[in-house]
């Protein structure tokens, strides 16, 4: 067995602290948000590139507030809004800036509908009048001003609409728009969850034409659920879903010109069973860019229609013997060649192209990935971006050259540093943590990396924390299955190497995930921290399939998810079983979601390894789930059986001999309850004693009032009587 440590053993150092390190954590502590971190709320900058602006709530009025700051003083210089002066609005959730930063959108009455989408009451601010306009008494999704900050556009009830500021009139640009049958402007339910956007819709540079994608799902196959609430009766939840193997909603591209008042087709070309998973303008108002997937996500082409003629024309292909991921990294210059992002050679890197496609230069080499895009500075010719070159758990900020020269590692400090970049790149805020500082928020030149001035820390959690029995979390490598794994581990603070412990293993180890990260707390690690100090080890390892590693690494599992993760957590429990402080009898494993498929894959296939397991809204069959997310990874069901069937855990239920915990939210619309009712109908008829638990209406994150205390009370008494 080998285990390497490396990078640091991050131990908590708290100066000044007169008292003794004892206290316990507690589950009421933990989600009573007692070691929430200070942050910044709804960060905007400013086009002068001298201020940014910040929503803030008075904590005296409670009115809420946008407040703008100069970026190198820290001084605020103005409140551009308060609620206390906007009349009937007492208050907003969030706010968008024209481009010329003369008006604004304010959003309030916000209803969450899936992970990314909701709707709500929107109002748009003048900034020179001070006026205000409610953009309609219903609720809308997804407004967006146009560049020129005249027109607004935005999606009602699957249609979409047009208000002209100038003259007060409105246009409805589409009229088929019907719930489970025609969608215009915003995607369907498996685009928001697996392509990440939800407004489906852009305006050109010249605010004349609107580019927007229409989902034709009238064939896609419903998923139904009940919602219990409060009432005598419940109501049912019905929603198109596309499961794996099954029908896609049809997705086609349209181009409404305003101006003309005429509204196109556009056909892309011989395409069928395809994505479109991103549209953006150009800088040129007449040229849209379009990238179309095909089903197997193997091939994209990123096609360039002029707007006038509805010609589609490809400029670039990209092809992938496992998948391509899709991102918003794609990036017009001023003569309309672009930027963007690639793992063709092996490692996300970040390449120039021109306006034809034919490549400038690889603007970033290494094996190493970008892991964030930050912009391109057009004045100094810089890109910036984020990388793991100091090492797989750690992220730094980066300047180059566009020619891919001059390259400049901006931040310092040894953990994940991010940035927040000002409109002209010549600040940014570094967001930065690690295992032993909470969130720092400091103000650096853009240029240089310099640090001009601290903007807000987190000082007082780590004084609070002085007074916790804390464990450090050790980093590590393990060498499994011819792979050198990154690991963390936590260990009681009394820790004791010729007594035996119980070990808790932990992971998540979705594609391209990362789990062992020099990050500060979340949650799970003051409850890590609360089962160590009850004498517990926790580890954590991210196996084959997961990210930031090369694409050979992550795209291994391709075909056959589960099954090498399930091998490399098995094996690694194994190894830890060996070292003399580990009780071998005595391990166990959790995870929610993909970790909950893989903690009950690994009680099943590991029962002479695992003593217990506990899975949080698992999948059990990828048969269940949605077709992008599911066949990126798998193909169809139809091409791929055995890669579907030989890992899902209900189809071996007789392997179960250790303690079992199963927990679901009834109202979970995207790994849904029917993969734990068909789990435990398994295990009831190999006659398996385990323990479930269903939450009444709560979705995948399962939270809500007492929900997560709840939840995590119910799981620390189950590690305790069973391991």
């Amino acid at each position: 067995m080998k285990i390497t440590k490396f990078f640091f053993t991050a131990i908590f150092l708290v100066g000044s602290v007169a008292f003794a390190q004892d206290k316990s954590f507690t589950l009421n502590d933990i989600w009573g948000r007692a070691f929430k971190t200070e942050g910044l709320q709804s960060l905007h900058a400013m086009n002068n590139g001298t201020e940014y602006s910040v929503l803030e709530k008075d904590k005296v009025s409670g009115a809420t507030n946008i407040e703008i700051y100069n970026y190198e003083t820290g001084e605020k210089t103005r409140t551009l809004i308060t609620s206390s002066s906007l009349g009937d609005l007492k208050s907003f959730q969030g706010y968008t800036f024209s481009n010329d930063e003369k008006r604004i959108i304010l959003s309030s009455e916000i209803e969450k509908i899936y992970r990314h989408s909701s709707r709500g009451i929107y109002h748009l601010y003048d900034v020179a009048s001070k006026g205000i306009l409610k953009i309609s008494d219903k609720k809308i999704q997804s407004p967006k001003l146009s560049p020129d900050g005249n027109k607004i556009a935005y999606v009602l009830d699957n249609n979409i609409y047009v208000l002209n500021l100038t003259s007060q009139q409105e246009i409805q640009l589409t009229e088929d728009g019907k719930k489970n049958s025609i969608i215009n402007g915003i995607t369907d339910w498996v685009y928001e969850e697996e392509f990440a956007f939800v407004r489906a819709f852009e305006w050109s540079a010249d605010s004349n034409k609107i580019a927007f994608l229409k989902f034709d799902e009238k064939e896609v196959p419903e998923f139904s659920m009940d919602v219990y609430g409060k009432k005598l009766y419940p109501k049912q939840q019905v929603f198109k879903y596309p499961k794996a193997g099954e029908k896609n909603a049809k997705v086609s591209l349209h181009i409404a010109d305003i101006t003309a008042m005429a509204l196109d087709k556009v056909k892309l070309g011989d395409y069928k069973d395809f994505y479109i998973p991103r549209i953006k303008w150009t800088v040129n108002p007449d040229i849209l860019s379009v990238q179309v997937l095909n089903r197997h996500q193997n091939n994209l082409d990123l096609i360039f229609v002029d707007a006038k003629t509805k010609a589609p024309k490809i400029v670039l292909n990209e092809k992938d013997e496992a998948y391509i991921d899709i991102t918003d990294n794609l990036t017009f210059l001023e003569d309309n060649s672009f930027i963007w992002t690639s793992e063709k050679d092996g490692y996300n890197h970040i390449y120039h192209y021109k306006e034809t496609g034919e490549l400038i230069t690889q603007v970033t080499k290494g094996n190493w990935e970008v892991t964030n895009y930050y912009g391109y500075d057009k004045k100094n010719k810089k890109v910036f971006y984020q990388s793991v070159e100091n090492g797989s758990i750690n992220r730094d900020i980066y300047a180059v050259s566009l020619d891919g020269k001059n390259k400049k590692r901006l931040s310092t400090k040894e953990g994940i540093n991010d940035a927040e970049f000002s409109k002209d790149f010549g600040f940014y805020i570094s967001y930065f943590s690690n295992t032993t500082t909470p969130y720092e928020y400091t103000l650096h030149k853009g240029k240089t990396g310099a640090l001009v001035r601290e903007i807000k820390n987190n000082k007082a959690l780590l004084e609070k924390l002085g007074a916790y029995d804390m464990s450090a979390k050790e980093f590590s490598t393990i060498e499994v299955n011819g792979e050198n794994l990154n690991m963390w581990m936590v260990k009681p603070k009394n820790f004791d190497a010729t007594k035996k412990y119980p070990l808790l293993m932990y992971q998540y180890s979705g594609p391209g995930s990362q789990s062992v990260k020099n990050t500060w707390n979340r949650a799970n690690d003051y409850w890590y921290q609360m089962l160590a100090q009850q004498g517990y080890i926790i580890a954590c390892v991210d196996g084959r399939g997961t990210g930031f590693k090369g694409a050979k690494f992550k795209k291994v599992t391709y075909k056959n998810l589960v099954k090498l993760e399930t091998e490399d957590q098995i094996a690694a429990a194994k190894q830890l079983g060996q070292l003399d402080y580990i009780d071998a009898t005595r391990i166990g494993i959790w995870g929610w979601s993909y970790g909950g498929h893989m903690s009950t894959n690994c009680l099943l296939k590991g029962n002479d390894v695992f003593k217990m397991a506990i899975a949080v809204a698992p999948v059990t069959s990828w048969r269940f789930y949605d077709t992008i997310y599911t066949e990126r990874y798998m193909r169809t069901p139809q091409e791929n059986p055995a890669g579907y069937d030989d890992n899902s855990p209900f189809n071996y239920p007789e392997l179960l001999k250790g303690k079992y915990l199963l927990v679901h939210g009834s109202g979970d619309d995207n790994v849904h309850v029917q993969h734990t009712m068909r789990m435990v109908e398994a295990l009831i008829q190999a006659n398996k004693q385990f323990e479930w638990a269903i939450y009444p209406d709560k979705n995948h994150g399962i939270y809500g009032g007492n929900t997560r205390l709840h939840l995590y009370t119910k799981m620390t008494n189950f590690i305790k009587e069973n391991l």
